[in-house]
């Protein structure tokens, strides 16, 4: 695929793709413009036409055109090298094998038939009163809704689409592998209200539709089952729909229904996607990770709903997100519901959203009788093995320290517990052990804004080889470890302190070529202007900064980790990390 996204690169204007999404002004060699992933007054958005790269410098990313249709649109990579690549006139095919090219033809007339019986269900529901009542009337949707979500009718006809699709010249086989047509080979969806499921670029994919009448020996929703496009494990309902408001306001709400997602559009609340009827998984998170790290649940709460929260923080730390729960509010069983009690509800219940394992904490507390030494084993057995599911050590004692103040015990007896528990469950293939540990993948989140500083270091190196000189006070390990780019630059400043950094990449950078790229316009853009002494007392300073937050971090880790020896009662592991402790506090 290499030569594909070459072709499409140089057939795009990087101004013009990202011109599409955000106003762009010039300003000398290059553009302009507002931050499109947050609010701001000031323009801090930077493309480099002749670099082919952007760069934000509000929220430190940077990339080509795929990596911001990647980070604006929600999508992985391949589906923006094909969203590209239409808008560039390419032909993706040409650039596959054999059985590729074979697949890639499959999915298009996939697409191409799902996207006509979505017209075509339009269509169809304009033309049946009894159908457009149900929607307008009952279901409260409103013309600008309909046409946003592509809300259909399904004829009662059981050859009225496939009909329809056969004039089109679509095959039999090609129905069925498109998720449209039963087992006796008739149309899947009849006499039903549709409403299609898109992927993060807003194409067809499949299906889910509801009856117009509650009947007994009918389901109430039918779905389309697991195809070539659509798979429910990793299909995020309303995403192509919400991603705008999910990027701005950088939190997205997660809802079991789709009804509810398409209430809460309608009502100007436009953050909320859902699971399309299955379990949140992995995949999911992922998907809406892309937009935002900031998750907020709205399941039910009770058992199930608690249970499905409980599954959802382990997934959440393996995937690096931050995950809160949304509480209805009595009288009101889901968003839907609760948005015909008036919309300002739903949105403070949004507002209202708290982290999750505090929730579920206060969940367990509420079901026992904490009165009881019962009650208080039965709670703290409970909490602990959530709590064993983090993975930073911060966060594990702040609601250790929570569930000691609620069963009003000390701290060291809860983790007496939490060792004792995790003596019983190690080994077990079906408990996670307890464990004190940092999240990395979250670390490295947390850490995106804060080691800014380390970018800015490169870049007023790069412009200044005085500067530059500096450096040889740094090592690799005073640098984010999680960011292997950013070490691999430092090492060619410091071995080559007299080079041109500020023309083409080198060639032994090339691999890290796009970074090398985004570090110097940060460069050109923030120390062109500046003296030569004023660059130089900037790298001092940050230079400073770099080996402080590296001894900083060090202590914390070592402090964590002594902790968790304490807990064990591993004397001669504290012993040694304790000698750690105070050789770098000297240092210091």
């Amino acid at each position: 695929m290499q030569d594909a996204k070459e072709e499409v690169r140089s057939r795009l204007a990087i101004e013009d793709v990202i011109g599409e999404y955000v106003q762009l002004k010039r300003a000398g060699r290059n553009f302009k413009g507002l931050s499109p992933f947050g609010d701001e007054k000031t323009p801090s958005f930077v493309v480099s036409p002749d670099k082919h790269i952007w760069h934000d410098f509000s929220s430190g990313k940077g990339g080509d055109i795929f990596s911001f249709v990647m980070e604006v649109e929600g999508m992985d990579f391949r589906a923006a090298l094909e969203h590209l690549a239409r808008k560039a006139g390419v032909d993706l095919s040409l650039y596959n094998n054999g059985n590729d090219k074979g697949l890639s033809e499959k999915k298009a007339r996939l697409y191409a038939a799902l996207d006509l019986a979505a017209r075509y269900y339009q269509q169809s529901l304009l033309q049946n009163p009894h159908a457009l009542d149900y929607v307008v009337k009952k279901r409260g949707l409103n013309k600008q809704t309909i046409g946003d979500f592509m809300i259909g009718y399904a004829p009662e006809n059981s050859r009225a689409l496939s009909g329809f699709l056969s004039k089109k010249g679509f095959s039999k086989q090609e129905l069925l592998d498109a998720g449209l047509l039963n087992r006796f080979d008739g149309d899947l969806f009849r006499g039903r209200m549709t409403v299609p499921l898109m992927d993060a670029g807003g194409r067809v994919i499949g299906f889910t539709a509801r009856t117009l009448k509650d009947e007994p020996n009918s389901p109430k929703y039918l779905n389309t089952p697991q195809t070539l496009l659509y798979d429910k494990s990793r299909h995020v309902f309303g995403l192509s729909q919400a991603k705008e408001s999910i990027r701005k306001q950088d939190y997205a709400v997660v809802v079991e229904g789709n009804m509810d997602v398409i209430s809460s559009h309608q009502a100007g609340v436009r953050a909320v996607v859902a699971t399309a009827g299955t379990a949140l998984t992995e995949q999911h998170l992922k998907a809406i990770s892309r937009l935002s790290d900031s998750i907020r649940l709205a399941f039910d709460g009770d058992k199930a709903g608690v249970a499905a929260s409980e599954r959802a923080i382990e997934i959440a730390e393996r995937v690096g997100v931050s995950l809160s729960i949304v509480s209805l509010p009595d009288g009101a069983k889901d968003p839907d519901e609760l948005i015909q009690l008036g919309v300002k509800k739903w949105q403070q219940a949004i507002a209202d959203a708290r982290p999750a394992v505090e929730w579920i904490i206060q969940q367990y507390a509420a079901r026992e009788d904490m009165s009881s030494a019962k009650g208080k084993r039965l709670f703290s057995s409970a909490a602990l093995r959530v709590i064993a599911t983090l993975k930073d050590s911060v966060e594990v004692e702040h609601y250790q320290q929570v569930v000691a103040r609620t069963i009003d015990v000390s701290l060291d007896t809860l983790r007496q517990k939490t060792a004792d528990l995790k003596a019983v469950t190690l080994g077990s293939a079906e408990t996670t052990p307890l464990r004190a540990t940092k999240n990395v993948k979250s670390n490295e989140r947390s850490q995106g804004a804060s080691d800014e500083y380390q970018n800015e270091l490169l870049a007023v190196a790069m412009i200044d080889v005085t500067a530059r000189r500096i450096l040889g006070e740094l090592e690799e390990r005073h640098m984010n470890s999680s960011q292997p780019a950013r070490a691999a630059l430092l090492e060619y400043l410091q071995m080559h302190p007299s080079a041109d950094m500020m023309g083409e990449v080198p060639s032994e950078l090339h691999e890290i070529s796009e970074y090398v790229k985004i570090v110097q316009l940060r460069a050109d853009e923030r120390y062109a202007a500046w003296s030569e002494p004023d660059r130089i007392h900037m790298a001092q300073q940050l230079v400073e900064r770099a080996k402080k937050t590296y001894q900083h971090n060090q202590k914390d880790t070592l402090e964590a980790e002594l902790r968790e020896a304490e807990a064990s009662g591993d004397d001669e592991r504290s012993a040694m990390l304790l000698k750690k402790i105070q050789q770098l506090i000297r240092e210091r």
